[in-house]
């Protein structure tokens, strides 16, 4: 069966633990990032269909990955995060813009 597709660090293991056995290849940075992308779009995809904690940790895992990659640290992140928070606000109110008038 193929996958073509980026897999946890564990996955290799379990997949011989069930008696099969994987191939692998170790992605370079250029095809690791836009891996991880998609791999960010699939659990989007998934946490839309069933947005339980789970979910929301493999987004998060994602996340991590790229900031790693990326080279983004927590504090950099934080510090855009706030930025942004404080130039746009947040999504504490639910506001939904409905429609701009002229």
């Amino acid at each position: 069966m193929k996958y073509r597709k980026l897999v946890r660090d564990n996955i290799p293991a379990i997949i011989e633990k069930n008696g099969q056995t994987p191939i692998l290849r170790v992605l370079e940075e250029d095809e690791y990032i836009s891996c991880l992308k998609a791999k960010l779009q699939e659990e989007v995809k998934e946490f839309l269909e069933d947005s339980c904690i789970e979910e929301i940790c493999d987004i998060y895992e994602v996340l991590d990955a790229l900031k790693k990659v990326l080279g983004y640290s927590d504090m950099d992140i934080e510090a855009a995060k706030s930025a942004k928070a404080m130039k746009n606000g947040k999504f504490d109110k639910r506001l939904f813009l409905e429609r701009v008038t002229e």
